[in-house]
């Protein structure tokens, strides 16, 4: 079972690396459930654990999932500068009004990461042109993406899954579109298994100790994201005991 922790500050980070996470998403503010993190964490976390997955949330504000075409452009300097400063994922999603998948703001940064990825192979193979580049990018690790839990405002979600699919996702972060991933079980498996191993489903949602097993036994997954949190000054702080209990499951 892989854990992927959810850091909403440093603190947590050493937390979770603590407790034994191979992998995080990195955020701020998870009481707006969750923003894009500060520069100054991710950098800070890059550096001082450097074979650690970090994934990092892209939202640039809190409320729903409808972006106008200037926050999309906002959120797409964002995902470049994140990639610049060592992330190994992206976590993003976007909506339309009508509950369906934004496909034109996904693919807009879905660009974005190719893009890098074409300069990247560029400066790595000392190549000139875009059209060398493709045979560089080898050298370049393709970041992971993963469409976050507006998966679970979705109206159609088999519908949406296939779109996410079609876009270059390589997982959806989901809790089944009920209030914890245990409730959403039934749906995630269902999920899973018409995606026929296409894109990975992460069930995430009231992820604990008590119940961890029970939802990789129930949905069929390998990996789940979870918190793992405590209250501590009034913010939620990622607890090391919890992620090593939740991983010894």
């Amino acid at each position: 079972m892989i854990l992927e922790v959810c850091c909403g500050n440093l603190e947590s980070v050493h937390a979770a690396v603590a407790g034994g996470a191979p992998r995080i998403e990195l955020c701020s503010a998870l009481e707006l459930d969750g923003l894009t993190p500060s520069w100054e964490d991710l950098k800070a976390a890059r550096a001082q654990y450097p074979a650690l997955k970090i994934h990092v949330l892209i939202r640039s504000r809190a409320g729903d999932f409808c972006y106008t075409p200037a926050e999309v452009q906002d959120m797409s300097a964002q995902i470049e500068k994140a990639l610049e400063l060592g992330a190994d994922g992206i976590v993003l999603g976007a909506l339309t009004p009508k509950g369906d998948v934004d496909k034109a703001a996904v693919q807009a940064w879905m660009d974005v990461i190719s893009d890098w990825m074409l300069a990247k192979g560029l400066e790595a193979g000392g190549c000139h042109s875009s059209m060398d580049a493709y045979f560089f990018q080898g050298l370049v690790k393709k970041p992971s993406v993963t469409f976050h839990r507006a998966f679970d405002q979705v109206r159609d979600p088999f519908g949406a899954l296939e779109e996410i699919i079609g876009l270059g996702c390589g997982r959806i972060l989901t809790s089944g579109q009920a209030p914890s991933a245990l409730e959403g079980a039934p749906l995630i498996r269902r999920l899973r298994e018409k995606a026929r191993g296409r894109i990975g489903l992460l069930p995430g949602g009231g992820i604990t100790p008590d119940n961890a097993r029970a939802i990789l036994d129930l949905t069929g997954c390998e990996q789940l994201h979870a918190s793992a949190s405590v209250m501590e000054k009034g913010r939620k702080v990622t607890s090391a005991a919890l992620v090593s209990a939740i991983l010894a499951c």
